[in-house]
């Protein structure tokens, strides 16, 4: 079951980056990332948030995109993002199952 929210620690080992890169990235898209805040302060993300932070980190860290390149490219054409990301999730999670695969055998 997923979770409703998501810590912004959470949300950084999920995209295997430090917090404070999810933090930069949070107030570099204002526009696309708006976590809630708790009564302290602290940021909580959807799995709509995560999604879109997926997308981020494909353009700037696979893509090597700038930060207004990838802003421009979400923009301009969401559906194509989601897709290459969600092809790379899918690559990776494969080739953890073939890893454990050969680490069995």
């Amino acid at each position: 079951m997923e979770k409703l929210f998501y810590s912004i620690s959470e949300a950084a080992s999920i995209l295997g980056e430090s917090v404070s890169l999810v933090r930069f990235w949070t107030n570099s898209f204002p526009r696309l990332l708006q976590p809630r805040r708790t009564a302290k302060g602290n940021r909580q993300y959807t799995a709509q948030d995560i999604e879109t932070l997926r997308k981020i980190h494909y353009l700037v860290k696979v893509k090597g995109m700038t930060l207004e390149g990838a802003a421009a490219q979400m923009e301009a054409d969401k559906g194509s993002v989601e897709k290459r990301v969600k092809a790379l999730d899918s690559l990776r999670r494969i080739r953890e199952q073939l890893t454990e695969i050969k680490a069995s055998l």
